[in-house]
Formats: C-alpha cells, structure tokens, sequence
C-alpha cells in the first residue's frame, strides 16, 4: 500500500471559464487549491476550509459539485500518493493567495501553461477540466 495524502481539491472556475492554479511557498509545482483532509471531516468541509484559509474564499459546500476521486504522484513528497476529491466550484469571488500559497495563476482552457505543474494536475484535473469547458452546455 502506497503512502497516501488524501486530499479535497478545487477545479476552481470564474466566470469567463479560467481556472485557478496555486503554488505553495517553497515548492515549484502549481496545482489546485485544497488540502490535506483532517480527521473527522468530509472532504467537502476540508474543501471549504482550505478554499478560506488560502485564498480567502467563502463557498457554500452546496456550491461544489463533486467530480471523482483522482490519484497521482504527490508533487512535494516523493513516495507518496495524493488521492484527491475533486469538486469543481464556480466562483467570481477575489481571490487573495494566503497561508502558505505564494503564487495564484488564472489559466484559461486553451492557454497552454508555461509553469511546472503537479502531476495529478497536469495529467488528470487539466485535460478534465479542458473537457468540461469545451463541452456545450
């Protein structure tokens, strides 16, 4: 059994259909926003506590739709798994990078990103989410 990090992430959606990416101080990979989940909370509560305490986001937990559950290489800890519930939330909110996010990136779905990514991001929420935005509503 791999060492695993279970983790609730945002494929975070503003209104003209970029999604946000963020870089976490002291590393190169950007990735969703989300985090670990403690015990004893859903992901959908992680979800919104992360959402808050890194970008200053106030979401209702009904506002996040619940796209699966991803698994890849964790981008900061070699050995490990990341095992992510991933919700996609549409938001116009302000985003303010917080705690120990250093850097936010607004990417657009036809914008090919430049940056380093984590792997559960470039490989699975990206082509994801290039989908979800292509496809017609």
């Amino acid at each position: 059994m791999p060492n695993t990090i279970r983790i609730a992430a945002a494929l975070l959606i503003d209104p003209q259909g970029r999604t946000l990416l963020v870089r976490k101080r002291g590393t190169q990979a950007f990735m969703q926003p989300g985090g670990k989940i403690d015990a004893g909370e859903t992901p959908v509560q992680a979800l919104v506590r992360e959402l808050h305490e890194e970008l200053g986001l106030h979401i209702d937990p009904a506002q996040a739709v619940h796209l699966g559950q991803f698994s890849a290489p964790a981008a900061n800890e070699p050995g490990f798994e990341v095992q992510a519930e991933l919700f996609r939330v549409d938001s116009a909110a302000a985003v303010l990078p917080a705690a120990e996010i250093e850097e936010v990136v607004w990417l657009a779905a036809d914008q090919a990103p430049a940056m380093q990514l984590a792997p559960l991001t470039r490989d699975l929420i990206l082509p994801l989410y290039r989908q979800a935005v292509s496809a017609p509503r």
